[in-house]
């Protein structure tokens, strides 16, 4: 199989088909294979191999631009200001009411990066590698001369508890699956030394960045479900020249990926035929077709895809599985070529599997598979909804 891959990324031109049908079985994970798979799905990275090396030092260039006006720029800005007196009183102040002054645009974008952090602190608690020291850590910021306010010093420094920002849109479901339980000791994780940073943070950077280019959804949470897995993906590349460059490889990647599912989470669009309540109906028709008696049961109890489904599709099944399952699931709906129709497949084949527990189950009980899905063996779930793609 590896052979196989090599082979067509071997081709001056990648043979987009081939490459979609070789992944979608999953990639190996063997010479980082799956981080340059993803980044041709992903589109950030075209099929003809020549232009590759200029694209990826034109966007991490791109990037580094980016830290310099999202990151450093305000954290200077906010420490010159407190320095001079005349700069404060000519120019701008805490308290200038004024929507356009840096001040303001400060305490606003602090109220984003308080919930980013609380979500990204908490992710994969079941797992070290979030909380461990990056071998690529931000020189850019973390540079000793400079004492650029890093975010974990933002964060520290807000004192202005504001409200989280409410934009769990999860209605009945709660966001962290019951599989995913939070650490107690949550906040006694070590504080890394200076000129250190946690891959958390890292991820932190990427989802306010992103915030901040993107102000019409600016973070929702679950964006950092979202992240994690290709960053965790990109960040564990054996190839060391790809690996140092994870950060911003991640935040285009993840870009495009929201280019393509961010409907799902504007609340505006819910009710649209590209929002999220019309992909989960069709979770609801499409099971119909596939077994009626199963999706009787479900409408007789009351069980509105909501309920599970709602989770399932925003989240790309990352809260259902342990991270390895999820990435092999992320390699099938990567290589779909109608983006996603295959994951309506795969929840479809999620309910099929336990139909006998489902049939026989009360509202309760079935609740509970639903919100804590029982199955772990994902190659099964991805069989089971490959044949339901094959009999239509």
């Amino acid at each position: 199989r590896i052979a196989d891959f090599q082979e067509v990324l071997g081709e001056p031109t990648v043979a987009l088909t081939k490459l979609r049908e070789l992944c979608f079985s999953g990639i190996p994970f063997d010479g980082g294979l799956r981080c340059l798979c993803w980044k041709i799905l992903l589109n950030y990275l075209p099929l003809e191999k020549a232009l590759w090396s200029s694209l990826l030092k034109k966007q991490r260039d791109l990037y580094s631009q980016f830290l310099k006006e999202m990151i450093i720029q305000p954290g200077i800005a906010k420490a010159n200001l407190g320095v001079s007196r005349e700069d404060v009183t000519l120019e701008d102040h805490p308290l200038n009411p004024n929507p356009d002054s840096r001040w303001n645009t400060y305490f606003k974008d602090n109220e984003v990066l308080l919930q980013i952090d609380k979500d990204v602190r908490r992710l994969y608690p079941d797992m070290a590698f979030f909380q461990r020291p990056t071998d690529y850590p931000c020189l850019l910021i973390l540079d000793p001369q400079n004492e650029f306010e890093t975010l974990r010093r933002r964060v520290e420094q807000t004192t202005l508890k504001s409200q989280t920002v409410a934009r769990n849109r999860s209605g009945v479901t709660n966001v962290s699956s019951p599989l995913k339980s939070t650490p107690s000791s949550l906040s006694e994780y070590e504080v890394l030394p200076n000129g250190c940073e946690a891959h958390w943070e890292v991820v932190e950077r990427i989802l306010f960045i992103y915030a901040k280019l993107n102000p019409g959804i600016a973070y929702v949470q679950g964006m950092n479900e979202i992240v994690g897995p290709l960053y965790y993906t990109f960040a564990t590349d054996p190839n060391s020249e790809w690996k140092e460059h994870a950060e911003a490889d991640t935040f285009f990647c993840f870009t495009n990926l929201m280019a393509e599912i961010r409907d799902n989470f504007i609340k505006s669009l819910d009710d649209s035929q590209c929002g999220i309540t019309y992909k989960m109906e069709k979770v609801y028709s499409t099971l119909k077709e596939k077994d009626v008696e199963l999706y009787l049961k479900l409408q007789e109890q009351n069980i509105k895809p909501q309920f599970f489904a709602f989770r399932w599709l925003t989240l790309l099944l990352s809260q259902e599985f342990l991270l390895p399952d999820v990435i092999r699931i992320w390699d099938s709906l990567f290589a779909d070529d109608k983006r996603f129709d295959f994951l309506l497949l795969v929840c479809c084949a999620m309910l099929t599997l336990i139909r006998d527990q489902l049939l026989e189950g009360d509202f309760t009980l079935n609740m509970r598979l639903l919100q804590d899905y029982p199955i772990s063996d994902v190659h099964l779930i991805l069989k089971k909804a490959k044949e339901l793609q094959d009999s239509k």
